[in-house]
C-alpha cells in the first residue's frame, strides 16, 4: 500500500512540475553526497540504468576532479529526437552534472524539457506535446529516487524559451555555425572521428550518436585547452551549470554545424548578466574555432 501511495504521490509531483512549466528552469538541483565523485557518478549512472536509459560517455570538464558529467539516452529518445529534422538530434543526449564542494558532491540535471521546448519547440506538432512531456517525465523519474527535484539557474517562459536568444541582434538557434561541408556522410564522419581520436584542439570524445539511415551524427566535444576551453569559461559564468556540458557537433548529411556560442551559452545561463558575458567575450568564437579544427583535415 505504501509503495502505491509513494507511486501516485510522485506521478502527481511529475505533474505538477509539468503543468508549472509553462515558466522552465535549465537544471534540477537532485541532492548532496556526502562521499566522493567516483562512488555518486556510480550511483547515479545504476540510477539511470534502473531507469531504462543508457550511458553513453562521461568526463571531467576543464580536466577538474571536481567535476564530472555523465550522458546518457535511449533508443526511444533518440526516435523521438529524429522527428525534429532541423538539428533535432542535439537533444538525442540528455546529461548528469556531479560538483565537488566543501567535502560535498551536488548531483544535478539538465531539466530535459527545457532542452526539448528550446531545441524541438518550433517544430513541434500539438499530437507531439504529450510525447515529449512523457520523455522528459520518464528521465525525471530516473532520478527522483535519489532525491528532491529542485529547479535552478533562471527561469524562462514556454514563448520565450521556444524563441530563445539572449539578447537583440544575438543568435536564435536557427543561426548555426557552419563547421564543414564533405562530399558525403561517410567523409564527415571520418575525418570528425579522426581528429577527435586525435585529440585535435585539445579536445576530447565524449560521445557519439550516429544514426546511419538517417545520416546525422553529434559528437560530445570536451574542451580541455587551459587558455580559451573549459578552464577559462565555466569559473567565470558558474561551475554549478556543467550538468550542461559537453559542447556539440552535428553532421546532418555532409553539413557539419553547431549552435551559437552566444545562444547556446546563454540558454543554458539565462541569469547571465551582460557584464560577466563580456568577460567571455571571445569564448564563443573560440568554440567555434575549436570545433571548425575538428572539421578539417
Amino acid at each position: 500500500m505504501k509503495r502505491i501511495l509513494f507511486s501516485i504521490a510522485f506521478m502527481i509531483g511529475l505533474i505538477n512540475i509539468s503543468n508549472s512549466q509553462q515558466v522552465y528552469s535549465p537544471y534540477f538541483k537532485v541532492a548532496d553526497f556526502d562521499t566522493d565523485i567516483a562512488s555518486v557518478s556510480t550511483i547515479v549512472k545504476e540510477a539511470i540504468v534502473a531507469g531504462g536509459f543508457e550511458v553513453i560517455g562521461g568526463y571531467h570538464p576543464a580536466e577538474n576532479p571536481d567535476l564530472y558529467v555523465i550522458c546518457y539516452t535511449n533508443d526511444e529518445l533518440g526516435k523521438l529526437s529524429l522527428e525534429f529534422k532541423d538539428r533535432g538530434a542535439l537533444a538525442s543526449v540528455l546529461r548528469a552534472g556531479l560538483i565537488k564542494k566543501e567535502g560535498k558532491v551536488t548531483l544535478s540535471i539538465v531539466n530535459p524539457e527545457y532542452t526539448f521546448m528550446a531545441y524541438w519547440g518550433s517544430q513541434m506538432e500539438k499530437q507531439q506535446e504529450p510525447i515529449v512531456t512523457q520523455m522528459s517525465e520518464s528521465a525525471l523519474s530516473a532520478f527522483a529516487k535519489l532525491g528532491k527535484l529542485t529547479p535552478f539557474g533562471g527561469r524562462l517562459d514556454k514563448d520565450d524559451l521556444i524563441k530563445y536568444h539572449y539578447k537583440i541582434m544575438m543568435p536564435y538557434f536557427d543561426d548555426p555555425d557552419e563547421l564543414g561541408h564533405y562530399q558525403t556522410f561517410e567523409e564527415g564522419i571520418k575525418i570528425i572521428q579522426d581528429n577527435l581520436n586525435k585529440g585535435k584542439g585539445n579536445t576530447v570524445k565524449v560521445y557519439e550518436q550516429i544514426f546511419p539511415d538517417q545520416k546525422i551524427a553529434v559528437f560530445g566535444v570536451g574542451l580541455y585547452n587551459k587558455e580559451d576551453g573549459e578552464a577559462h569559461f565555466l569559473p567565470i559564468i558558474g561551475e554549478d551549470h556543467v550538468a550542461n556540458m559537453p559542447y556539440e557537433i552535428i553532421l546532418q548529411g555532409n553539413e557539419a554545424s553547431m549552435l551559437a556560442g552566444k545562444y547556446r551559452i546563454a540558454l543554458y545561463w539565462p541569469e547571465l548578466t551582460m557584464g560577466t558575458f563580456m568577460k567571455i567575450m571571445s569564448t564563443p568564437g573560440d568554440i567555434e574555432d575549436t570545433m571548425e579544427g575538428l572539421c578539417k583535415e
